[in-house]
């Protein structure tokens, strides 16, 4: 299957052009022809009878750049002077810092911000610990913590390697949400050094956002961290992606007039993702889910149960799905299927199975880069499709959840972060498609929909206040978003 062109394999190609009509052409089709994107074309400098031009051109991986140089070295009048990975271009030094909010520019500047001023906060503070919530970042600061242990799709790479991820999760919060977050990779893979870890650096955050910490130990380490720390913790992994499942899954059910308790669905993949995606759909009233990981459908009657080498989280799902105890591969439980969910690999999944689901069956197939079935396979059988990429309609993206979430927990000061919550964001984001305008195409908002993160966390707070699990406080709320990009412009 032919992969699209990626912006994440974006190369700039700096080129030595001869100065004759015609040539710029002869380019453009020398990259089309290879099957490369071209984006910005830009004039550098003009030398005598040759053209100096940098043009961006998407690829569909590393393989696929030395097709299409090889293509305009065979050009003749043409010459590759350089390429630039635009990637790795944009890491370098990392992709955040840190900015003072008050200017440090006179004596009477450093003394209130720092000594002796400052002490007069520190005893404040000392006197009443809450306080530290109204004087200190504490009140707009969530800590992105991970192992490194299962980092996208790359699995346990280590902390160091995971840093990228996490800055960029630092990025997304602040742009949506205004949302302050420092990435914390921990060298350890030990849950109670992680537990302990992150209990020790909790004063200086409002919120802990785990992120990329592998099964099953993730259970455990949220758990216990939601037990021992007064502000919330969230694994994005689990719960920022059934959220946005359910949220898709609730328009789609709209457009296809079918409704959520009467649906059939197929998990593959149970790490962390694929169990709270299934918990959350039991939460909205789907009654019949049956699960698979590596080794086959989960059961109460396969060996590893019986024999009791099953760990307890999908010991959990096979007592609580699958009534039938069906045996054997997904393939084999798809028949009369009303959605499938994938999370878990490539190309797992044979895309003709797919005729043996209900009429209007919806496929969200969720791995990345490449999903358990493509959106051109799947489209045959489905009537709605959706998938973990940008590049394919009906993204579904964490991106829609966490910020507003973080957002309005913090807002309302929470100490954590319910399973109410969590459905009024689902609910929150399937309503900013308007009934009217639901396609197949379009059943969930555009990462970009700047509506979407104020609305989950409108929902999210009222959530926290209906409940009593609001603790007050001086919010910041999207107002310091807007400030934020007031003083950027």
């Amino acid at each position: 299957m032919p992969v699209t062109p990626s912006a994440q394999y974006s190369l700039t190609i700096r080129l030595e052009i001869a100065d004759r009509p015609g040539m710029l052409g002869r380019v453009a089709g020398a990259i089309g022809d290879a099957g490369g994107r071209i984006g910005a074309v830009d004039l550098v400098d003009v030398r005598d009878d040759v053209l100096l031009r940098d043009i961006t051109v998407d690829a569909r991986d590393s393989e696929h750049w030395e097709a299409i140089l090889a293509a305009l070295e065979a050009v003749e009048g043409i010459r590759v002077i350089d390429t630039t990975d635009r990637t790795f271009l944009l890491h370098v030094g990392g992709k955040i810092e840190q900015h003072n909010k008050s200017p440090l520019k006179t004596r009477d500047d450093l003394s209130m911000a720092y000594t002796p001023g400052v002490a007069r906060v520190c005893l404040a503070i000392a006197e009443d610990p809450d306080k530290a919530f109204q004087y200190t970042i504490k009140r707009n600061t969530v800590a992105v913590v991970s192992d490194g242990t299962a980092v996208l799709g790359l699995g346990d790479i280590g902390p160091r390697a995971a840093m990228p991820v996490m800055e960029g999760k630092a990025m997304l919060f602040k742009e949506f949400a205004g949302v302050d977050a420092f990435p914390i990779c921990l060298d350890t893979k030990d849950p109670d050094e992680i537990v302990e870890a992150v209990k020790l650096i909790a004063p200086g955050f409002g919120g802990i956002n785990l992120e990329d910490v592998s099964a099953p130990r993730c259970f455990e380490v949220e758990d216990r961290l939601k037990a021992e720390l007064d502000i919330p913790v969230f694994h994005d992994d689990q719960h920022g992606t059934a959220i946005v499942v359910l949220a898709a899954l609730l328009n789609a059910c709209k457009l296809t007039g079918k409704s959520i308790s009467s649906l059939r669905v197929l998990v593959i993949g149970l790490g962390a993702a694929g169990v709270a995606v299934s918990k959350i759909l039991m939460q909205a009233g789907v009654h019949d889910i049956i699960g698979a990981d590596s080794r086959g459908l989960v059961s109460t009657a396969r060996p590893d149960y019986q024999d009791g080498s099953m760990p307890a989280i999908k010991r959990w799902y096979a007592e609580h799905t699958n009534r039938d105890a069906l045996a054997g591969t997904p393939a084999d439980a798809i028949d009369g299927m009303d959605l499938f969910i994938g999370l878990s690999g490539a190309r797992v999944f044979p895309a003709e199975a797919l005729a043996r689901m209900n009429d209007d069956a919806m496929v969200f197939a969720m791995a990345n880069p490449t999903p358990e079935v493509s959106p051109e396979e799947a489209a045959p059988y489905a009537r709605i499709v959706a998938t973990g990429r940008s590049d394919y309609p009906n993204q579904i993206n964490n991106v829609l959840a966490f910020p507003g979430i973080f957002r309005g927990a913090l807002d309302v000061r929470a100490p954590q972060i319910t399973e109410a919550m969590k459905m009024a964001a689902a609910h929150a984001i399937a309503d900013i498609v308007p009934e009217a305008e639901l396609r197949e195409d379009y059943v969930i908002p555009s990462v970009f929909n700047r509506d979407v993160a104020p609305a989950v966390s409108a929902a999210v707070a009222a959530e926290a206040r209906a409940s009593g699990s609001d603790r007050g406080g001086d919010t910041i709320g999207f107002a310091a978003v807007d400030a934020e990009r007031l003083r950027a412009s």
